[in-house]
């Protein structure tokens, strides 16, 4: 990549970084053009050259979202920690994006969650299934998860997770919940802290 190759795509993260910021703070219909270019340090025209509109725009940045966060999360997984680390790193993450996020950018998200043959759904089958496997997997060998819960009864379990929280009456309720059902997940209901 040459030079002006390079310095457009860094113009081009820096107006979706700017978005995002801005996004997960006000919303999306608060949000203005104006706004963004400001804080991208660029001008309105330059945003529309990279975007041929708003809508265009907060596709490409729901893009970049899902992209960094699976990317946290695949380095979460292969990062050279032990099993419990990486849960509680996964947990406090979480927590973290649960409590940043703006409640619209969230509900535009998750209406884009519920389409069929969205990138979400596209990210989940190639990228999240297979870290989770080996999460799994890795937990059974340390001692963490139990060896004698099938990958398909926990799988299972996963779908079943995602499947509910993609519908409409619900996934307006999830986004408070985020962290206690993460933990729920990986601790169950005794929690983490029961003695046998």
């Amino acid at each position: 990549m040459d030079g002006f190759q390079r310095r457009r795509e860094q113009k081009k993260l820096d107006i979706l970084k700017a978005a995002l910021s801005l996004f997960l703070e006000y919303g999306i219909q608060k949000v203005s053009i104006s706004e963004i270019a400001k804080k991208a340090n660029v001008s309105q025209v330059t945003i529309y050259n990279y975007f041929e509109n708003k809508h265009t725009l907060i596709n490409e940045v729901m893009i970049y979202f899902i992209d960094t966060a699976i990317n946290d999360f695949q380095k979460t997984v292969t990062a050279n920690i032990s099993f419990p680390e990486k849960i509680k790193t996964i947990l406090f993450n979480k927590g973290e994006i649960a409590n940043q996020i703006h409640e619209e950018f969230y509900q535009y998200l998750m209406n884009e969650y519920t389409t069929e043959g969205n990138y979400i759904e596209e990210i989940y089958v190639k990228k999240t299934i297979p870290l989770f496997t080996d999460l799994i997997k890795e937990g059974k060998e340390q001692g963490y998860v139990d060896p004698n819960t099938s990958d398909e009864a926990i799988m299972f379990y996963i779908k079943m997770l995602k499947e509910y929280i993609q519908r409409d009456d619900v996934y307006s309720k999830v986004l408070p919940l985020t962290e206690d059902i993460t933990k729920i997940f990986f601790y169950g209901i005794m929690g983490q802290n029961i003695k046998e």
